[in-house]
């Protein structure tokens, strides 16, 4: 879209110029040839048919919904069910085939149309929303009562299939969404409900594995950032939610390790992982992100270990007994066994794969990153198992906090990186204005902090803007 307004602009312009004489005829053609004015008509005329192909399917769909609304108490259940399936295949058959043709290679030596392209794609995700209302609709007939979080998680699953088919972004973020929204519906009866183990639980108690057995492959056929993002999300919200880990000594900790693991799998998993370890992967396409996922994980990690609150209790939920049964009907121990065995082997594959022999930069940096782990794992584990180390743990992780922060504005100034620096300058203002606002200090002494902390920033971003300049004009 936004070619096509330059393309047309530029036409505009270069009209102007031939009239006007600063380029002949000749020079106008040229123009028009190498940015395809002759295109802009046809693509103007393919946004016209979508906008009243769409507007037509909206009135479309308010028809049959009124009608199927005033004879819906007078059909049987077996012409509901033969209505709703046939609207549903009819409208994904409509879409597949409308995708299809508009893909390259199956234009027949015509140039691919991407309206026709959105239009198929906008009627696939059609077919996903009414595949959703299908499923409501069915539950409803045949008296299936419960929460909501089945309803969502089938939703989700069966346009995660759709996904799969046919290697949509759309599809598969769309089918995330849902099946997050499924989960934390769920999250509730995992936790207060004892009632007996289905399906949906058993997704919402082992929703930490199934995000990377069905997500992160997805992202690839898709080849989606998008997609690796919203699974790294969902796997590290969910481990979190399904641990419980805050405070360090709730009561609904079962055991001292599990802390550890809610902390230091994400990061561990995120910054170790490598797409080579998959088989019929020869190229990096997520790593990257999967890095810069760790350190966001580390900051959030240090930012909240680093708070008051997080190390204190009650005495009476101190160091409460479990059983297994309670473990292991509670906690999702096969999936922490599993992915702590994939962090194990990603970062086998990444001690023996880096550089021979390494680089100096990183070494340090895989040093700091295993030390970052190892006091995430063992700081909380011995203040819950061994004893309480309220204030070493603070400082501690306040120290952490501050090193990741002038870690990444050091990077920042060496990479010419602005995501790196004012990551760094955000997390240490926000760690002084959070320490600032948690402890009890004078009002004027707050002022004073605001006042330093919003000046600083002001002064540092305008000298590193300066130092980018001069360092681009030097070149």
């Amino acid at each position: 879209m936004n070619s096509d307004n330059f393309r047309q602009k530029l036409r505009q312009e270069s009209q102007l110029w031939r009239d006007e004489g600063l380029i002949s005829s000749s020079q106008y053609q040229q123009i028009a040839d190498r940015y395809q004015f002759n295109s802009l008509e046809a693509a103007a005329r393919d946004r016209f048919i979508v906008i009243v192909t769409a507007v037509g399917s909206i009135l479309l769909c308010l028809g049959i919904t009124t009608f199927v609304a005033a004879n819906w108490q007078a059909w049987s259940r077996e012409v509901k069910f033969i209505l709703l399936m046939s609207l549903f295949f009819s409208i994904t058959i409509t879409g597949f085939y409308t995708w299809r043709n508009s893909a390259p290679g199956n234009s027949e030596g015509k140039k691919p149309q991407k309206s026709q392209r959105l239009l198929g794609e906008g009627l696939l995700i059609l077919s996903a929303f009414i595949l959703g209302a299908n499923l409501a609709l069915m539950a409803q007939m045949f008296n299936i009562e419960g929460s909501t979080s089945p309803l969502f998680l089938a939703w989700g699953l069966g346009v995660l299939v759709m996904a799969y088919s046919l290697g949509l972004n759309s599809l598969g973020i769309l089918a995330i969404i849902l099946v997050e929204i499924g989960y934390w519906t769920g999250l509730g009866d995992l936790w207060y409900s004892s009632g007996e183990a289905n399906w949906a639980r058993l997704v919402v108690q082992h929703m930490p594995l199934l995000s990377w057995l069905l997500f992160v492959p997805l992202a690839y056929f898709c080849r989606s950032r998008w997609i690796f993002g919203l699974a790294a999300f969902v796997f590290a919200s969910s481990l979190q939610a399904n641990l419980n880990p805050l405070p360090l000594l709730n009561y609904a900790n079962v055991a001292p390790w599990v802390a550890s693991f809610a902390f230091a799998l994400p990061p561990a998993l995120f910054w170790s992982y490598d797409d080579l370890l998959f088989p019929t992967i020869n190229y990096r396409l997520f790593q990257f992100l999967a890095r810069n996922l760790a350190l966001v994980s580390f900051g959030l990690v240090f930012y909240i270990l680093s708070f008051r609150w997080v190390w204190q209790s009650p005495d009476y939920a101190y160091n409460q007994p479990a059983t297994l049964t309670n473990l292991f009907q509670s906690l999702p121990i096969i999936d922490l066994g599993i992915l702590s065995g994939l962090a194990v082997l990603q970062w086998l594959y990444l001690l023996r794969h880096r550089n021979n022999p390494p680089r100096r930069e990183v070494v340090f940096t895989t040093a700091l990153i295993t030390a970052f782990l190892f006091i995430i794992v063992l700081v909380p584990f011995w203040h819950q198992a061994v004893s309480r180390i309220d204030e070493l743990g603070i400082f501690s992780f306040n120290i952490l906090l501050a090193t990741l922060s002038w870690g990444l504005i050091q990077e920042g100034l060496k990479l010419s990186n602005r995501r790196s620096f004012w990551g760094g300058m955000l997390l240490f203002n926000l760690q002084i204005i959070s320490r600032i606002l948690e402890y009890d200090t004078d009002l004027l002494f707050k002022s004073l902090v605001f006042v330093l902390c919003g000046s600083g920033l002001i002064s540092a971003g305008l000298w590193f803007e300066r130092r980018l300049s001069a360092a681009a004009s030097k070149k």
